[in-house]
């Protein structure tokens, strides 16, 4: 997963993956039958782990605001930006995937689509516990939240994880706790 996450699919080569995999070619071609079935894994990999990450701040957190405001945190620390690979790989997916693959194209869609989902279903708890009008949007407000990761992200890898990054992160996930009522 890191060294797609680091290169993408086009530049990590197979001689990339026999160093990482440990493994020789025929050997990856048996386990996982085509570099593109290994990638779609790994892409996988990247969206549960991302979803654990989310779930376990929104159960440790009583308020969902909150742990919406720690995920957003964690993106300007320099251990998110440290691993070479600061930019979403789904993000990163889109951006890469050509229409000559439209397997990781659809998979990188739906994978964002679900975070989103994710991000919605902890607004729209935000909502039913009264931190949130009750005529808010948690579909727009997953949207608009899946953007700023975005951008923040995308800042980390333009800028490598400057000192100026977890204070960005800090103030985008003030913003996301401003929006509280009480």
């Amino acid at each position: 997963m890191l060294l797609f996450w680091q290169k993408g699919f086009h530049a990590t080569s197979l001689k990339d993956l026999e160093g990482a995999l440990q493994m020789k070619p025929g050997s990856i071609y048996s386990a996982f039958h085509s570099k593109q079935a290994l990638y779609l894994e790994a892409l996988e990999r990247y969206l549960r782990i991302s979803r654990d990450t989310l779930a376990a701040l929104a159960a440790r957190e009583a308020s969902p605001l909150s742990a919406l405001a720690h995920f957003l945190r964690r993106f300007g620390t320099p251990e998110m930006t440290q691993r070479g690979a600061a930019i979403c790989m789904i993000v990163k997916t889109l951006v890469d995937a050509t229409k000559e693959e439209p397997e990781i194209q659809a998979a990188a869609k739906a994978h964002l689509a679900t975070m989103t989902g994710d991000f919605a279903a902890l607004f729209a708890k935000a909502i039913a516990q009264g931190e949130l009008p009750a005529d808010a949007n948690p579909q727009l407000l997953a949207r608009k939240f899946q953007m700023s990761i975005t951008a923040l992200r995308f800042e980390a890898q333009r800028s490598g994880g400057d000192e100026g990054l977890s204070e960005l992160a800090e103030e985008m996930a003030r913003d996301v706790e401003r929006q509280r009522l009480s």
